[in-house]
């Protein structure tokens, strides 16, 4: 089996057991399990986490970008509809891969639900 990083893995949409490219089943939505070598992606608890980080993230660049831009050049108001396609394009590109990335994190740590041992 063949070594790939998990960052490279999550960008490609790769299963973290096979290396296939069935991760995602849409957009940003997983698939059931791995269709070629059945690993259950249910399994895994992705959450909000990759989200949260994001809304920060993408929210920072695009006012960082709009400032810069309305600051420099003092474009009409509508020039700044540009900003919409582009806060949907690194959000949906930002969350398929944060979602990709824990999950392979999640698979190669054995990463599982916590449980209290017996005393």
């Amino acid at each position: 089996m063949r070594e790939v990083s998990p960052v490279h893995g999550a960008l490609a949409g790769l299963c973290p057991r096979c290396k296939s490219k069935t991760l995602f089943d849409g957009w940003i939505s997983f698939a059931p399990k791995c269709r070629a070598c059945g690993l259950d992606y249910a399994a895994f608890n992705v959450g909000d986490g990759p989200a949260a980080f994001l809304i920060l993230i993408v929210g920072a660049i695009l006012t960082v970008a709009a400032l810069v831009v309305d600051g420099r050049f003092a474009p009409p108001w509508w020039v700044h509809i540009v900003w919409l396609p582009v806060g949907l394009g690194l959000t949906v590109f930002g969350l398929r891969a944060g979602k990709a990335l824990l999950l392979t994190q999640e698979y190669r740590q054995q990463a599982r639900e916590g449980r209290i041992a017996d005393q």
